[in-house]
């Protein structure tokens, strides 16, 4: 199914933030949509039924809209909040409402601008969050970034069967696992978010995570999606998890297994859990 790319100017860049969200000053959005959403992929993304989604016509996932003076405007944000004092304090989550790697960033390279510009104006800290191996293409900007950065990238899961499954637009789990490792030999903070965990097998996916990230992050359809597990309910997750088999999974506590090992290996401080793990910038 074509994806349609919408030119559109935006009102401002950084965006206040704050409920689950609350360690972060600023959200950044450089695109608004997903085409990690289409054809059925990531059916559990609540921002499909936030108003966002209708930002455009036709179905979530099948549009994406990019922000083309977002350069500008976060330049502009980004001198006025040093001129203030306050650029050094700032924190900013990037994405909470797409993925800063959609397939047009290849071409139209918001994202990548956008980091160029913290290279020079420098806040407090980012949190880049992506599910996407594109982000190897800025792997030098990253590194410039140092300690002022954290890479975050999604992996629900260590089984492929169950990647196809639920999130069938997304890169393998093997691919995404090599991203964090290339990173991470590259001397950039790696964070691995397994958000929302899938069915998966805890020990061999602890090893997997151990091995190759700096620290690791849990969260659930009912702690992370903002509404107790209703959002999810609303999304008729709990009936796709019974009609694929894994009707166990869709449940409070499911991580429990996945916890233990991971702390087993990683130690309990670099074992992270939903908000406020996404919050320990």
């Amino acid at each position: 199914m074509s994806r349609t790319l919408i030119a559109r100017r935006a009102t401002r860049a950084l965006t206040p933030t704050g409920g689950f969200l609350r360690g972060f000053a600023f959200t950044l959005n450089p695109y608004i949509g997903c085409a990690f959403g289409a054809a059925g992929g990531c059916p559990f993304c609540y921002v499909r039924a936030l108003p966002v989604a209708h930002a455009a016509d036709g179905p979530w996932g099948n549009w994406v809209v990019a922000k083309t003076n977002l350069p500008v405007l976060l330049e502009r944000e980004l001198r006025k909040l040093e001129s203030a004092g306050k650029l050094r304090d700032a924190t900013i989550f990037m994405s909470s409402a797409t993925d800063p790697y959609q397939g047009y960033e290849r071409t139209l390279r918001l994202t990548r601008r956008a980091l160029e510009l913290f290279v020079r104006l420098r806040p407090r800290r980012i949190l880049l969050q992506t599910r996407s191996p594109l982000i190897e293409r800025d792997r030098e900007l990253l590194g410039e970034l140092g300690a002022n950065l954290v890479v975050s990238l999604t992996i629900e899961t260590d089984d492929e069967t169950v990647r196809r499954a639920l999130t069938p637009t997304s890169a393998a789990i093997a691919r995404r696992f090599a991203t964090v490792r290339r990173l991470r030999a590259a001397g950039i903070f790696t964070q691995i978010a397994i958000a929302p965990m899938m069915p998966n097998h805890a020990e061999r996916f602890a090893a997997l995570v151990a091995e190759a990230a700096d620290r690791v992050i849990v969260d659930t359809y009912f702690a992370g999606d903002g509404a107790h597990g209703r959002r999810s309910r609303a999304l008729r997750i709990g009936e796709l998890y019974r009609r694929l088999g894994y009707e166990g999974w869709f449940a409070p506590g499911a991580e429990s297994a996945l916890l233990a090992a991971l702390r087993a290996r990683f130690g309990e401080d670099r074992v992270l859990f939903s908000g406020d793990g996404f919050n320990a910038v």
